[in-house]
């Protein structure tokens, strides 16, 4: 039986890394041009972190959360460990572990790694998967909601993805939230039969994912309700102004979406989504908003927070279908004419490499034919001949692959000549 990897899984591949690697060089000039700092947090937390700020309710927590057995845990006594579905309650944990709210209790931080759910596999979705994203803790400022919004968009245009939608929406508050829940309960309370399987019940548990809900019978059942916007309060009507004027002022289209409320429980005011029509169903790039309540629900002081994470399995997809980027290969392929030079031609590896040169030789006891071959395969820009009339004269045959020229140069000059 041959070896598989797991379902719901992918690997990435050597000629696939290139794509892979000039996203994250992006990710990392954008964001730090913006004053981001990179934080990185463990892949497996401890369960109840997710329990208390993504919510008991979600699809997350009920069916999609990864477990760990370890010799530690006994049932009851010790909290499970889990391989983490999300990022931003592990930044909010590692945020006041290390005492940044009574330090510096105004951070921006970014992070890219793996993320872990257990849902069915399909195109855009897997179960092992990487997110990007940004976290601004410690600010209520709509400004904060602006700027992270900007972000989401200028990595975007400047990855070549152009085509984007941008929805954008208010939860309110807690008090807001609680209010229209109620309006919403009497609104639906005569339709409840009619609605899906996870709508029912989210009619008791959380009615606002009603909303977001893709079913079609749940989608025209509640389209006429009054939106949610009609039911903000002062500081939240006048908090979602400002963020919409802020978008206006810089030419940051949106599409007011009064049906987005995004998954997590921990949502407040401002919630923002990203789509690419090239995607299909799946068509998310990006997903945040603000989360105010959170750092409060884990023990910290009442602190404003902003965020967002994009899928990087999404954003490669598109980037894919749109440019090509070839892996780079070694300045210079080291070929020998006969195999009792192998040891010299080894030397002069070590050498060009320690001083800083890229650099291949053959391993495979290719012919000297095979071994240009193999220089071109690997877009070698440079073939180094060494034969025994060349080390007795202290010279090698240098090819550049792209022009066909040749020449003989000095060993003691060739790293100055192929760094030149």
């Amino acid at each position: 039986m041959r070896l598989k990897k797991p379902q719901g899984t992918e690997d990435i591949l050597p000629e696939q890394i290139p794509l892979w690697r000039y996203l994250e060089d992006t990710v990392r000039n954008t964001f730090e041009r913006y004053n981001y700092s990179e934080i990185r947090t463990p892949i497996m937390e401890f369960y109840s972190l997710f329990n208390r700020s993504i919510g008991e309710t979600t699809d997350i927590i009920e069916k999609e959360m990864y477990f760990l057995r370890t010799r530690e845990h006994e049932e009851g006594t010790k909290d499970l460990l889990t391989l983490r579905p999300e990022l931003t309650a592990p930044i909010v944990r590692a945020y006041l572990e290390h005492n940044f709210d009574k330090t510096r209790s105004f951070q921006k931080w970014y992070y890219y790694g793996p993320l872990f759910r257990h849902e069915r596999p399909q195109k855009g979705r897997l179960r092992q998967f990487h997110q990007i994203g940004v976290e601004v803790l410690g600010s209520y400022d709509a400004f904060s909601d602006v700027e992270v919004i900007d972000l989401a968009m200028t990595l975007l245009r400047l990855l070549g993805i152009n085509d984007c939608q941008l929805d954008l929406n208010s939860m309110g508050c807690p008090d807001c939230r609680k209010t229209y829940s109620k309006a919403l309960r009497e609104a639906l309370e005569g339709s409840v039969s009619k609605l899906c399987e996870n709508c029912q019940q989210r009619f008791n548990k959380n009615i606002l994912r009603i909303l977001d809900c893709k079913d079609k019978r749940c989608y025209e059942i509640s389209f006429n309700i009054a939106s949610l916007d009609r039911y903000l309060c002062q500081r939240c009507n006048e908090h979602f102004r400002k963020v919409k004027k802020g978008l206006e002022d810089n030419r940051i289209a949106y599409r007011l979406n009064n049906r987005l409320v995004r998954g997590f429980d921990y949502y407040t005011k401002t919630v923002f989504e990203i789509t690419h029509s090239g995607l299909g169903a799946q068509n998310a790039l990006c997903g945040g908003g603000r989360y105010d309540g959170l750092i409060a629900q884990f023990g910290g002081p009442p602190t404003g927070a902003v965020g967002f994470a994009m899928g990087v399995e999404r954003i490669i997809e598109v980037l894919a279908a749109k440019k090509r980027i070839e892996p780079r290969g070694p300045s210079v392929y080291l070929a020998v004419t006969d195999e009792s030079l192998k040891s010299e031609c080894y030397k002069l590896l070590r050498e060009l490499r320690e001083n800083l040169v890229s650099a291949e030789m053959d391993y495979e006891q290719k012919s000297l034919k095979a071994q240009f071959r193999n220089a071109d395969r690997i877009k070698a820009r440079f073939v180094a001949v060494l034969g025994t009339k060349e080390l007795s004269k202290g010279t090698v045959t240098l090819k550049e692959m792209a022009t066909g020229k040749e020449r003989e140069v000095e060993l003691k000059s060739l790293v100055e000549t192929i760094k030149e």
